[in-house]
């Protein structure tokens, strides 16, 4: 199943990095986030990969070319040979338009996505998903509701502590609760039906012109994650998501080396 992962955003809540870099380029640990996702694909199989490219797309290129590179070999002048590969992924890095909306970057690789379902997300969160139970939930709502894409959602914690009390009395309080709202983690899985839905214009955006549209005809399902998820939208979540890794606590790590 082929695989989309948008990385055209210009990340702006995350300016102390993304001024030089594309947000999918700023790193956990030695490595940067599209890498810890991509990964997360390996794991369930998914090595065929569409990055829409946008803000600072060159330095994207950049780093795919030299990927391999980022290991240790030697080289023998006698007989000189290229590195071996590290990884056996097959990546498509396509302009997309510097300011383009996620449903327009989404249209233009139409006639690159092979599989008739595709599976796609955003190149700034970390999850530990089973994206192949996604998929399975993705297809059994498709056999008996006729839909077309399934999100994934997540109850997040409150930002703000909770004050439980009555009258003028607190009972007690509650740092950062879970909330009961859930929220879309940005993982989802597509019918290629979903491209009669998206028009021409190009600030077009899945999110707010696409799936409420789905919605409205009942062809927009749901998978609930209860486990870890969490974005890298601000740099506090930068610093938080570098602690969890280098103190070996990350649960998106599902992959052995």
């Amino acid at each position: 199943m082929d695989a989309i992962i948008f990385c055209g955003g210009r990340g702006t809540r995350l300016s102390e990095k993304t001024k030089d870099l594309p947000k999918p380029l700023v790193e956990i640990g030695e490595n940067p986030i599209v890498w810890h996702i991509m990964k997360t694909f390996e794991k369930h199989g998914h090595k065929k990969f569409i990055l829409t490219l946008g803000y600072k797309g060159d330095l994207l290129k950049q780093w795919f070319l030299n990927y391999k590179y980022n290991q240790s070999f030697e080289i023998d002048y006698l007989d000189p040979k290229e590195p071996k590969s590290i990884c056996d992924w097959k990546v498509l890095l396509k302009d997309t338009g510097l300011d383009s909306g996620t449903a327009c970057r989404l249209k233009q690789v139409k006639e690159d996505i092979k599989s008739n379902q595709f599976i796609a997300t955003y190149g700034d969160g970390l999850a530990d998903i089973d994206l192949n139970a996604l998929i399975e939930h993705h297809n059994k709502m498709k056999r008996e509701k006729g839909i077309i894409v399934t999100i994934s959602a997540f109850r997040h914690l409150s930002k703000f502590g909770v004050v439980n009390c009555t009258e003028d009395l607190i009972c007690n309080f509650e740092e950062k609760p879970q909330t009961n709202d859930w929220i879309n983690m940005g993982f989802f899985v597509c019918e290629k039906e979903i491209f009669d839905y998206i028009d021409d214009d190009p600030s077009s955006m899945l999110v707010k012109d696409i799936f409420p549209k789905l919605a409205e005809k009942g062809k927009l399902a749901v998978y609930k994650h209860n486990s870890f998820f969490q974005p890298m939208d601000t740099f506090k979540d930068y610093v938080e998501l570098n602690k969890i890794w280098n103190e070996k606590q990350a649960k998106w790590k599902t992959w052995n080396n």
